[in-house]
This record gives structure tokens, sequence and C-alpha cells, in this order.
């Protein structure tokens, strides 16, 4: 029989599956060649250093993300399906949630830039024709919101699925209640 070929896709694809089954942690050279049924030289050839292969991992669970979002975003309740996506991807997937949020950002030096480099443009458009709000009031708006969101989902990653999700759920929908009432009433202080 002959010898199967390992490629560097194959590689990035087995520290995957090796972080989603039990964290980052997993992503190490005999884990992956354990996988995939292999020594640990093929391994060492694709990854010169582990850093290099960990960021290729992240973006690798980066676009799992989007797929993810993307199948369970429903376009009538665009926001709120995206924000209860992020919830669910913690509850099925914590390994992969820490691993992937709670990574080093190069260059962030705030909570604004991580939200700068994060998020998607046409969520805060979405809000401000939604809410007739400035396109400012919106970023404000989706800016808090995915802190608040984010804050529950590591929550649900670390403490596990005890906690109820009709919980949670009703947890984020008064924070967006009140968080909307509230940039809602600031744009109209200012406009008067």
């Amino acid at each position: 029989m002959p010898k199967q070929r390992i490629t560097k896709d194959m590689v990035i694809e087995a520290a995957f599956e090796l972080a989603r089954e039990g964290g980052g942690d997993q992503v190490i050279v005999k884990n992956i060649a354990g996988k995939l049924g292999c020594s640990v030289q093929p391994i060492y050839s694709y990854c010169s250093n582990m850093e290099t292969l960990k960021q290729e991992v992240a973006e690798r669970t980066g676009r799992f993300f989007k797929e993810y979002v993307a199948e369970h975003m429903q376009p009538s309740d665009y926001f709120k399906s995206i924000g209860r996506s992020y919830v669910s991807l913690a509850r099925e997937e914590p390994n992969l949630f820490k691993m992937y949020f709670m990574r080093r950002r190069e260059g962030a030096g705030s909570l604004e830039e991580i939200y700068r480099q994060e998020s998607s443009p046409q969520v805060a458009e979405f809000l401000a024709e939604e809410h007739h709000i400035s396109l400012e009031a919106a970023r404000r708006l989706h800016y808090h919101m995915i802190t608040y969101t984010m804050g529950v989902s590591f929550i649900l990653a670390s403490a596990g699925p005890e906690i109820s999700a009709g919980q949670v759920m009703e947890q984020m929908e008064e924070a967006y209640e009140a968080l909307a009432a509230r940039i809602k009433g600031e744009a109209k202080e200012t406009a008067e």
C-alpha cells in the first residue's frame, strides 16, 4: 500500500479538529501526527514554528465561524440572529470559541480597535436603517452589543451547557432593548 502524502491542508485540518475536540493546548506536533497516522517529520516540514500553525488554525476557525453564522442568520432578524449565533457557537463549540476569541490581537490597543478589526460594517448600516439613527450611533450600539454578547458567550463557553439558553437570550434581549433605547434617546437629544 503506498504511503499517504501529508499536505499542509491536512495538517491544518487535523490541528483544527484537535482544537475543536480538546482545546488549543492539544495542538502539538505529536498529537497532529497521531491524528494523521504519520510520523512527526511531515508535520515539522510544514510547521517551522507552532505560532504560525496556530495562526492558520485560528484563520480556519474564523472561516468556520463565518459559515456557522451565515447558516444561522435570519434576514428578517439580521442583528439579533447574529448575536444568537455567537451564543450558540459558544455553547456548541466551546473549545474553538475560547481559542479563537481569546487569542492575542496584534496591534489592537483598545476595544475600539478590536471592534474595527473584527466587525462587519454591514451590521452598523443595518442598525442605522432599522432604528433610524446615524451610522455613528449604530456603530456604538453594535460595539456595545458585541461586548455584551462576547461576555455572555465566554461565560457559556467556560461554564458549560448547564446555563439555560432561554435565560441567556432573555438577558441579551433586555440588554439590546436598553442599549437601543439609550442610543436612540441620545440621538434624539442631539437632534433637538
